[in-house]
């Protein structure tokens, strides 16, 4: 019954629909907050997925490597997937290095980031608006700058608080989003009763 209802009622589906998108968001924001109060922790655990995720993949390469492949190729694709699987087993045996390099190739990407957002800012500065550019690329610059020069100590905070702050921005869209679309399914649904 609840599934024939739903297929008839479209208006149901997406409120159901945003109901699990606000839970998601308050479930993202609540990891947000705990990723800021603890950031070093909230590094560790993302070390740890990507550790795992490396070791993943090194495992996928090594199974499809005999997958259709013949020779030599067997064994690039064999090599391949156990420096994978090493890398991935260093960062979990090492989290501490695992963090402290992620921080360092953050401070880096963002250096490089706010570089190349000032050659844009200087290729568009006659457009209207193009001092956000500007601006964005100037506190990129800083946060890159701060997390090189204060390197390797600020990898007990770096990862943590933007991972952090990331979550609790796409929580909070998330949730304004969903109710956005609950607001607009009850404006249609009282203006289809009335008609």
């Amino acid at each position: 019954m609840g599934t024939a209802s739903l297929t008839r009622n479209p208006f149901s589906l997406i409120k159901l629909g945003s109901t699990w998108s606000i839970v998601l968001g308050v479930l993202f924001v609540a990891f947000g907050v705990f990723a800021i109060a603890e950031p070093f922790l909230a590094a560790i655990a993302l070390n740890t997925f990507l550790a795992w995720l490396l070791i993943f993949v090194g495992v996928v390469h090594i199974m499809a490597a005999f997958q259709g492949h013949t020779g030599t190729s067997i064994a690039w694709k064999v090599l391949i997937g156990a420096a994978y699987i090493f890398f991935g087993g260093y960062l979990l045996m090492h989290p501490v290095i695992g963090v402290a390099s992620l921080t360092l190739l953050l401070g880096i990407l963002f250096l490089v980031e706010g570089v190349l957002s000032v050659i844009l800012w200087w290729k568009t500065r006659a457009a209207e608006g193009s001092s956000w550019i500007l601006i964005d690329a100037l506190v990129t610059l800083l946060l890159g700058g701060l997390i090189y020069y204060h390197w390797p100590s600020s990898s007990v905070w770096a990862i943590g608080t933007l991972v952090g702050v990331s979550m609790i921005m796409s929580g909070m869209s998330r949730i304004m989003l969903s109710l956005a679309a609950r607001k607009v399914v009850g404006t249609v649904s009282e203006l289809r009763r009335a008609a």
